[in-house]
């Protein structure tokens, strides 16, 4: 059992740079998976009886690449670029195991990245296959994450690997203007994840905090990647930051906790410093992430809810709004106009919203909160009854309606 958990930890660990080399020489994602999984069975096998290896990563990359050069050399495949592949292969089984391994991961990982998320998939399609590749997952541990039945993430993994291989997507990272587009997507699908894990949709529980654990990791290694994108920088930043409030989020009987009525004590002050670190290094660029995490740092810094700086706040999503214009955006800086400048501000910044946020529970959440504060009760009711109506989440639906009968304060 111990070598068992130990062989989980350093699939964990390796997979992504594992995977990522052998993409590199085999030229396909979903064949380097599977030469990735046949040298985890390898270990499995062996590794409880000969014990772990020094360098179980190198051992599992060299298992990996002796096997791919059994498959390009066996049956049908016999063309011409099948033998110069394992040729490929064979030179870069050196003795140094250690080179083995380490040559070009810190490419290969950020071009498995920037494949796991380009655009010829679906955004389903690209967090499933990152989960996967980049998370280490397994098809049930992303399934019991996003709650979906594990055939149909079995089928999205699947379908995602043979669409990539169809398009012919090469193994590169983008250059000019298809960089910035590319990156944008995997800094969207890498915050996807964390959200999902930091307010979940849907199921009975508020958080799934391994979700957020998994896009903390990865952005973590993409701001390594990528040191000189401001906006990955600024994603880490907010996410540091975000999951800092983590253990003040929820209640002792699993109920959700408000920002303001957080016990701050209780907010973890090593993540803090990383996203204020972090965000420091955005520099003077002004990006959609970078908005967010100087947010954040603003309620990171206060010490108390009363000193909060919601004029800043609200003055920053006024600039979100101009950088990176939705309807939720504008909902998070009608909250911060009704903090700052009375809930009448807020109000009047969230009738424009109605039409685009009809399907949106949070939209009626922040209206009748507002309107509650105004004293305007049945109105307030009304709006509380139809977010538990329309969101998808137990703990909030169970929030709503008691706020919605009177019988929680606001």
């Amino acid at each position: 059992m111990d070598t068992q958990r130990t062989i989980d930890a350093i699939w964990r660990i390796e997979s992504a740079r594992l995977i990522g080399g052998l993409t590199r020489v085999v030229r396909d994602v979903g064949l380097a998976e599977e030469l990735a999984q046949d040298a985890l069975v390898a270990a499995l096998e062996q590794w409880p009886k000969a014990g772990v290896p020094d360098n179980p990563g190198a051992w599992l990359m060299a298992t990996a690449k002796h096997r791919a050069i059994d498959s390009l050399r066996r049956g049908t495949l016999v063309a011409r670029k099948h033998e110069d592949l394992a040729h490929e292969l064979e030179r870069s089984l050196t003795p140094d195991l250690d080179a083995a391994l380490d040559d070009h991961v810190g490419d290969d990982l950020l071009r498995l990245i920037f494949v796991s998320c380009h655009p010829v998939l679906s955004t389903e399609a690209q967090v499933a296959l990152t989960l996967r590749l980049l998370g280490g997952l397994t098809t049930v541990e992303i399934a019991r994450a996003f709650l979906v039945p594990e055939p149909t993430i079995a089928q999205r993994i699947v379908r995602a690997k043979k669409t990539l291989t169809e398009a012919g997507v090469p193994f590169e990272v983008p250059r000019g203007p298809a960089l910035v587009e590319r990156l944008s997507s995997v800094l969207g699908v890498l915050y996807l994840i964390f959200n999902e894990g930091y307010s979940a949709t849907v199921g009975d529980d508020l958080m799934r905090p391994t979700l957020c654990d998994d896009a903390l990791r990865l952005g973590r290694v993409l701001a390594q990647l990528a040191p000189r994108e401001p906006e990955v920088h600024g994603l880490v930043a907010l996410m540091e930051l975000q999951a800092s409030r983590s253990a003040a989020r929820v209640g002792p009987d699993g109920a959700p906790v408000l920002l303001l009525d957080q016990d701050r004590s209780r907010w973890d002050q090593l993540l803090i410093r990383r996203g204020l670190a972090a965000l420091e290094k955005v520099g003077g660029a002004v990006g959609p992430y970078a908005l967010q995490a100087a947010i954040a740092a603003c309620h990171a810094r206060a010490h108390t809810g009363a000193e909060t700086d919601w004029q800043r706040i609200a003055s920053l999503y006024d600039v979100l709004a101009q950088v990176s214009p939705s309807p939720v955006v504008e909902l998070n800086r009608a909250v911060a106009h009704s903090m700052a400048f009375g809930p009448e501000a807020g109000l009047a910044l969230l009738e424009p919203l109605t039409d685009a946020l009809e399907g949106y529970h949070l939209l009626f959440t922040v209206r009748g909160d507002l309107l509650e504060k105004l004293g305007r009760g049945a109105e307030a009711k009304a709006d509380f009854e139809r977010a538990a109506a329309l969101t998808r989440n137990a703990r909030e639906r169970a929030i709503l309606l008691e706020r919605a009968s009177g019988r929680l304060p606001s």
